[in-house]
């Protein structure tokens, strides 16, 4: 995002950005020109003047270009140019592009055990996240999603509180309103106290503004694209983990892939963040430095207060499991299983309960 665009011009670029991504494509396949192999639809909710778009996307899709020698090229759509947030999983199943990045978080109940990603743990850089969603996708999590080619899957970067006025303790949070992502953050938020609340993040400044909410748990990453440090002044530094998401192909656009380009598209999407070197560990310190630099105070909590917060997050992943364990499904398994994959790569699951170690 360029740097001193006004919230109102920014707002402006993406809904433009994104319309005109996809304008007069319709859902057909691309023409090739001379030389080439394939034209990937590459789909995304991510609007395209934020971070994602232009230090991911973009660049992997050219680096696939580069790797392929012009083989295979791509089109972008990107922010709301074929459908919303929660719809993107299907805009790419169902043909509507060929590639796109959709977040499982957002469909409650289609990807149980996926949600496995989302629990509060230290992941502070989408290379790492990617590493873990990969390995448990091949370990256990394959079974969620037939009828796709998985490109890579991730669990996202931690997420913190972000407030209006300062939260250091329980009893500070306590009757808030906070935006939640979904999935185990709306419960983590119940057991702080707090009243989880659903819209979209176009609509969290306003909110904030107004007052309709009193903050949001998110990642550095958005508060950055959607501009909220002008709002949320002040953040309590304590994961709460963030949300399920990966991007994956269309069976039959994968079919179509020439069989000598597959190893490629696997060797340079597989882990987009470590192929352009957006949104790494290193990537991470800077935004949050971004940040700070907006003004905004970052509160770290003391360990003894971190551990009244961790303690119900734990009790969330215990009735989690407890419910879709009554489901059939082995997800006290499935949880052990991520944090042997979390503590081998340094990664502290701070909602795995102490019991189960």
């Amino acid at each position: 995002m360029s740097k001193g665009l006004s919230r109102r011009d920014f707002m402006k670029a993406s809904v433009i950005g994104g319309a005109a991504l996809g304008c007069g494509l319709g859902h057909g396949h691309f023409h090739l020109t001379y030389g080439q192999s394939a034209n990937v639809r590459f789909s995304t909710w991510h609007v395209p003047v934020g971070y994602e778009v232009k230090t991911v996307w973009e660049p992997m899709l050219e680096e696939l270009k580069k790797k392929t020698g012009g083989k295979i090229a791509s089109t972008m759509y990107a922010g709301g140019a074929l459908g919303k947030g929660p719809e993107h999983y299907d805009i790419v199943s169902k043909g509507m592009s060929d590639m796109g990045y959709f977040t499982a978080t957002w469909t409650p109940g289609r990807f149980p055990l996926t949600d496995v990603l989302s629990l509060a743990a230290w992941v502070d850089g989408k290379d790492i996240a990617t590493e873990i969603g990969n390995a448990m996708y091949e370990r256990v999590l394959k079974t969620e999603f037939p009828g796709v080619k998985m490109i890579e899957l991730n669990g996202c970067i931690q997420a913190f509180m972000w407030t209006k006025k300062p939260v250091k303790t329980l009893e500070d949070v306590k009757g808030l309103k906070i935006r939640s992502p979904g999935g185990h953050q709306t419960n983590y938020i119940k057991a702080l106290g707090a009243e989880p609340i659903f819209m979209p993040l176009g609509d969290v400044y306003m909110g904030m503004e107004t007052g309709t909410i009193d903050g949001i748990v998110t990642c550095p990453p958005l508060i950055i694209s959607f501009k909220l440090y002008e709002v949320a002044k002040h953040a309590t530094v304590s994961t709460f983990g963030c949300v399920s998401e990966g991007v994956i192909m269309n069976a039959e656009s994968w079919k179509k892939i020439p069989d000598d380009l597959k190893p490629t598209v696997d060797a340079v999407c597989h882990n987009p963040f470590k192929t352009t070197g957006g949104l790494t560990r290193d990537v991470y310190k800077k935004m949050v430095t971004e940040i700070t630099d907006k003004k905004v105070e970052l509160y770290n909590l003391p360990e003894k207060e971190a551990d009244r917060w961790y303690e119900k997050f734990q009790e969330v992943t215990r009735k989690w499991v407890e419910e879709l364990e009554a489901k059939g499904l082995k997800a006290k398994e499935v949880v052990k299983m991520y944090n042997e994959e979390c503590e081998k790569r340094g990664v502290k699951v701070v909602a795995f309960p102490k019991e189960w170690r």
